[in-house]
């Protein structure tokens, strides 16, 4: 007996398309997936039959970058909120973010967080511990079969968790056996830069625009060199977050993602926005590490297409809208975008880039077990994915903030339907 059947469908998938279906058995797993048309046999013996009217079937995206707010920030979201939204826009995993209040640097914290998730998340979950200047010997010995890495900050953050030190980043490095994930932007020049736009504007408000000059583009590049010359040296496995402008390319191999030991992400908004946006959408762009030039898009879409980048994460932040009121320096970054990362990304690269991005490559980079691809014995993680041409609205926001960078954006690509087989935490092969 099966659980259902999808049939009908594009199916994307490990470099290849065809027109087929796949089949799901009672305990969630792909049982077949095929070419052509199923028999009538395989159709009746399917508790529910899904006609996918030659909509992409796609495997679900894993999103290894989310601020899900939970705990202590929730006021802003929460992990029931916004993995809604993740569902509703074909993410089916998720890794979430340390920097929460408590920071989530202890493993009581990670275990207090995942509870959490396991009463209320809608897809399946896993979370980054956070380093910090005095639990590195602690990092070494976790279970890294259940925690998905370690969240490196080498910029301002919440908490405790800036760390900057060479020698306690070089134990980090040497130690930790799993994926070190970074944000990687200069404390000291973005410190310079508050400091100097101070100076430009020393009687009202920092124009919005200017925290792009405040979080420079050398800002990133300076702390992202280092950081990867180390990973190189101690053979760490390293994950560059959110790589935002074109020099940091440089830092970059290209190649198949199993076979580097430092790999990057990118996010939508550097992809499709660029410093020119700020007239029209002001603080709803804000983040960090800042959006730079329509050049550094270009830039980065291209290293998408040649392996430089591995990976696409949203970084998905949400903040009240009354959160994001204020100038450069007092408006919050971050923005949401989990629900329509998948449907914009769509619009502008092939299918099969997609999918390697947002969900072979997470899974494989870290060691996510049996999810991430659509093969038999796979947990059926998988979202269609119509080519319908739509405009984002409020009333389309499912994250608790209520508004979008994206709102009035015309999509050619819509989610119809998510199957996640789950929700469940994520394990991983190590």
């Amino acid at each position: 007996m099966l659980s259902h059947i999808i049939y009908n469908a594009r199916v994307f998938n490990e470099g290849r398309s065809f027109l087929g279906y796949l089949a799901v058995d009672e305990d969630g797993l792909i049982a077949e997936v095929a070419e052509g048309a199923p028999s009538r046999e395989l159709l009746d013996s399917a508790r529910e039959a899904v006609d996918a009217k030659g909509w992409l079937l796609l495997p679900g995206a894993i999103d290894a970058h989310v601020h899900f707010r939970d705990p202590g920030l929730t006021h802003k979201g929460d992990f029931a909120t916004e993995s809604a939204a993740a569902k509703a826009g074909g993410v089916t995993s998720v890794i979430d973010m340390p920097n929460v209040k408590p920071v989530t640097v202890t493993v009581a914290d990670w275990e207090r967080k995942m509870e959490r998730a396991t009463k209320v998340s809608h897809v399946n979950y896993a979370a980054y511990i956070g380093a910090t200047s005095d639990n590195i010997p602690q990092l070494k010995d976790l279970d890294y079969t259940r925690m998905a890495g370690v969240k490196l900050f080498l910029g301002s953050s919440t908490g405790n968790m800036l760390l900057n030190d060479p020698a306690t980043l070089r134990q980090l490095l040497s130690t930790v056996p799993a994926v070190i994930a970074v944000h990687a932007e200069d404390d000291a020049m973005v410190k310079a830069g508050t400091e100097w736009a101070k100076g430009e504007f020393p009687e009202g408000e920092v124009p919005i625009p200017m925290h792009s000059a405040i979080r420079s583009r050398g800002a990133c590049f300076s702390a992202a060199k280092p950081i990867v010359d180390l990973a190189r040296e101690t053979g760490a496995r390293l994950h560059l977050l959110h790589v935002s402008t074109q020099e940091e390319l440089a830092l970059l191999d290209n190649g198949r993602a199993e076979e580097k030991r430092v790999t990057a992400e990118t996010c939508p908004h550097y992809l499709l926005l660029s410093a020119y946006d700020y007239p029209r959408l002001g603080a709803k762009m804000k983040c960090n590490p800042a959006v730079k030039l329509p050049s550094d898009a270009a830039a980065l879409r291209k290293a998408l297409l040649d392996g430089r980048i591995d990976t696409i994460g949203t970084d998905h932040a949400p903040h009240l809208w009354s959160e994001k009121q204020g100038d450069a320096l007092t408006a919050a970054s971050g923005m949401p975008s989990i629900q329509f990362a998948l449907p914009l990304m769509l619009d502008i690269l092939p299918p099969e880039v997609v999918v390697e991005k947002m969900a072979h490559n997470p899974a494989r980079i870290f060691a996510i077990d049996r999810r991430g691809f659509l093969r038999k014995g796979y947990h059926a993680d998988m979202v269609l994915v119509s080519t319908t041409n739509w405009t984002i609205t409020r009333d389309d926001i499912l994250s608790h903030c209520g508004w979008s960078p994206y709102e009035g954006r015309e999509l050619g690509h819509r989610v119809e339907r998510t199957f996640i087989s789950g929700p469940s935490p994520l394990q991983f092969n190590r």
